[in-house]
């Protein structure tokens, strides 16, 4: 007896064609389905910088803390405390050399170099520079009768940076870290 369909038989090659669309439809509706069950990306607000402060490459900071240096120092090298203070997910190897990504990948580097409770030196860019820009964040740590003072050094930014950054470091990291250790 024939057989009805042969390999090549227009009735074969639309069934493997229906099939395929219906795997790759699938596939792609999976796909979909998994990124809209992620929970949405949170970005951090941009600042426009100001006239006068618009040619700036460098911020300097004095953070009083009511929390001692090996605190501070482990909050901030510390992936699950990094991320319990800003709220958002941070990846953070705590070695010299060792990569981090921050704010849910919104801030990456390196730390360059670290003194145990006293000194962390990072490569530090937020992805949305231009690649391999990178600026220099320095926190210097002492300790104070009142707990510590983070003594921050924000150096080689790209001008036009200053007041998106200066308001960052103030409302991502000095007032959730400042109620986060006390």
């Amino acid at each position: 007896m024939p057989a009805l369909f042969s390999a090549n038989t227009p009735a074969t090659l639309d069934r493997r064609r229906l099939l395929a669309g219906l795997a790759l439809g699938t596939g792609a509706l999976a796909a979909n389905l998994r990124l809209f069950a992620q929970p949405p990306r949170q970005t951090m607000q941009q600042k426009p910088s100001s006239a006068e402060n618009s040619k700036l490459t460098s911020l300097h900071h004095d953070v009083p803390i009511k929390a001692s240096p090996a605190r501070i120092y482990s909050a901030l090298l510390d992936a699950k405390q990094f991320a319990a203070f800003s709220g958002l997910p941070a990846e953070i190897d705590p070695k010299e050399g060792g990569a981090f990504s921050l704010f849910q990948n919104q801030i990456v580097g390196r730390n360059i170099e670290l003194v145990s409770n006293t000194r962390i030196v990072q490569a530090w860019r937020p992805t949305h520079w231009d690649p391999g820009i990178y600026s220099v964040a320095h926190f210097e740590l002492k300790p104070t009768a009142a707990g510590s003072t983070i003594i921050f050094d924000h150096t080689g930014f790209p001008a036009g940076e200053f007041d998106h950054l200066d308001w960052g470091w103030h409302n991502h990291s000095w007032d959730p870290i400042k109620k986060y250790l006390s």
